[in-house]
């Protein structure tokens, strides 16, 4: 009976560390980060400028303490290493300057991305990450593509920064910077304006992520979520849905063709794809 017990034991132990194991495998099937092959670009002396949060608490209104976030490792490594490979120079700023707090459940081994793993042997990203350009003293017109990536520490900072509603409308106007984000990175856009005064994303084909899915992770108390305020500054906002959203993915690229915005997590790899396609299509390519 106790041999029988412990063969029992054994095939129980088995079966929960080869589930383990198997869990990254399990969630990429079911469509978290989707393998995405899009067509190569060589755009060698093309700059690219990655922007992120500065914010690394999960707090609650009014709160100053909580759970440790930042940037979703893989918003930020997916158009890094998309444009690095292209052959583009790659800058990464934040909205202060300095450390950039990577949300450290994104790092988690269920989650994590090959790109992260390359992040995370790679001393020349980490340096960028650990002195990351204060967007104040960025000029965005000098750029080629400028992707604001998202994660929960966005929702607390890019949608308030005047700083960087005013750069994205210089980039806009020099016409030469293609402009992506990928979920709350959208909210870096709803702070800037036309010559006229008037919000520059309103009438425009975008996305970013859901409220669906914000709701279905039961994050609801961060500030701003890129949905509702997406739709407040007049965006004509579509994405797509799964039996859970953060499964789902979505591109969008606006009738101009200078806006390119990816749903979640998931769309950081189409987004910088669709970016590069845009930069190389630009007269003189």
């Amino acid at each position: 009976m106790k041999k029988k017990l412990l063969v029992a034991l054994g095939i129980l132990l088995f079966g929960v560390v080869t589930l383990g194991l198997s869990l990254p495998t399990i969630v990429h099937r079911l469509g978290l980060h989707p393998t995405y092959e899009g067509e190569t670009y060589d755009l060698a002396g093309k700059r690219a400028l990655v922007i992120t949060t500065s914010h690394g608490v999960l707090n609650e209104p009014g709160e100053t303490e909580g759970p440790a976030t930042g940037v979703m490792a893989s918003e930020l490594t997916h158009p890094y290493y998309g444009f690095l490979d292209a052959g583009m120079h790659v800058d990464v700023a934040s909205v202060k300057g300095g450390p950039i707090p990577i949300d450290p459940q994104s790092l988690n081994f269920v989650v994590r991305t090959p790109e992260d793993e390359r992040y995370l042997e790679d001393p020349a990203l980490q340096a960028k990450v650990k002195n990351s350009l204060r967007i104040d003293d960025v000029d965005f017109t000098q750029y080629d593509a400028i992707f604001i990536a998202g994660g929960w520490g966005a929702a607390y900072d890019l949608g308030y920064s005047d700083v960087l509603g005013r750069k994205v409308s210089e980039a806009y106007y020099a016409e030469t910077p293609i402009l992506g984000s990928v979920c709350h990175g959208a909210l870096g856009f709803i702070r800037a304006k036309d010559r006229d005064g008037n919000l520059l994303v309103a009438g425009r084909r975008m996305t970013g992520v859901s409220d669906k899915q914000v709701h279905e992770l039961g994050i609801d108390a961060t500030p701003q979520h890129p949905e509702t305020e997406l739709r407040k500054a007049g965006v004509l906002y579509e994405s797509a849905t799964a039996f859970r959203d953060m499964f789902a993915t979505h591109v969008v690229v606006d009738d101009e063709r200078r806006f390119v915005t990816g749903q979640n997590q998931n769309s950081g790899h189409e987004t910088a794809h669709k970016m590069m396609e845009l930069v190389a299509q630009r007269p003189g390519r």
